[in-house]
């Protein structure tokens, strides 16, 4: 079954669903900064536009364009920051 998830006063959308290679989200964020926490170990490929994220334990951002990808532990916390609309797709298991 497919659900939609709204974050941040609906800045951030998505919509869940499961698959073979185990559950996903696809979405868009609005330009923005934001903090997400995981709880699951996550993979996030950027579909189109950019994110500039500080991964946990890292002092430095990194900016992530579409059709690159970057990873985050389970119960960890990053930042996004994004300067225009950006799609992206979230696996996680």
């Amino acid at each position: 079954m497919i659900s939609a998830n709204e974050y941040f006063d609906g800045q951030v959308k998505s919509l869940a669903y499961k698959s073979k290679t185990g559950n996903s989200t696809v979405g868009v964020m609005e330009p923005g900064e934001y903090e997400f926490g995981t709880s699951t170990h996550e993979t996030m490929h950027v579909i189109e536009g950019e994110m500039t994220v500080k991964l946990p334990g890292e002092t430095n951002w990194s900016t992530y364009k579409a059709g690159s990808s970057y990873q985050i532990d389970a119960n960890k916390k990053f930042q996004v920051k994004v300067p225009s609309q950006t799609a992206y797709l979230c696996q996680y298991k």
